[in-house]
């Protein structure tokens, strides 16, 4: 039977990855604190370093929340049977 595949937090990802850049102990050590292959250390510090730059970064610019749909949605509704009277009628 199958183990089922483990699944990590990113605040865990982030802390292995910190611990592997600090480099006081070594990837294999690292590796048996944490019971994880060497790769996935490995590969978790990469990422980690390659979107460094995003923590320090301009924030991302968020939709705005302030925009209500119902109205618009409720408009485009109404002139959907606008639209099909008006074919109703024209067509005859």
């Amino acid at each position: 039977m199958k183990t089922p595949r483990r699944k990590f937090s990113a605040s865990f990802k982030a802390k292995v990855a910190i611990e592997a850049i600090k480099e006081q102990t070594s990837l294999p050590e690292l590796a048996a604190k944490f019971e994880i292959h060497p790769t996935q250390i490995s590969n978790w510090k990469r990422e980690f370093l390659k979107n460094a730059d995003l923590a320090f970064g301009s924030k991302p610019e968020k939709e705005d929340p302030d925009v209500d749909t119902a109205p618009l949605y409720s408009k485009i509704g109404q002139l959907q049977v606008e639209n099909d009277f008006l074919k109703k009628v024209l067509g005859k």
